[in-house]
């Protein structure tokens, strides 16, 4: 699954569904069992903020995508500064997206 297509996705669940940022919110969410899709930057330094993120999302049967900065995950986020992780929580018109991943 492409990492565009998912950053897409994180844009258009901002403005018309429902995401949350940050490792511990996505953490949270995926424990929940309310995760949509899980997206996380690769360039998050220390790795150990999201390194257990693919495995507690393959856990839990969730979608999960690495994006390459925490800056292009922080601008689909909608926030000024770089994002380390994203959850969609309520995908709203982003489902389509979501059925392609």
């Amino acid at each position: 699954m492409s990492a565009e297509r998912a950053l897409e996705a994180v844009e258009l669940a901002r403005t018309t569904g429902k995401i949350k940022k940050g490792a511990n919110e996505v953490t949270k969410c995926i424990e929940r069992g309310v995760a949509k899709l899980v997206v996380y930057a690769k360039d998050v330094h220390p790795p150990e903020i999201v390194m257990h993120l693919p495995l507690l999302c393959k856990e839990k049967a969730v979608k999960c995508v690495e994006v390459a900065t925490k800056e292009e995950l922080g601008i689909a986020a909608g926030v000024r500064v770089g994002a380390a992780a994203v959850v969609i929580v309520n995908e709203g018109e982003a489902k389509n997206i979501l059925k392609e991943l």
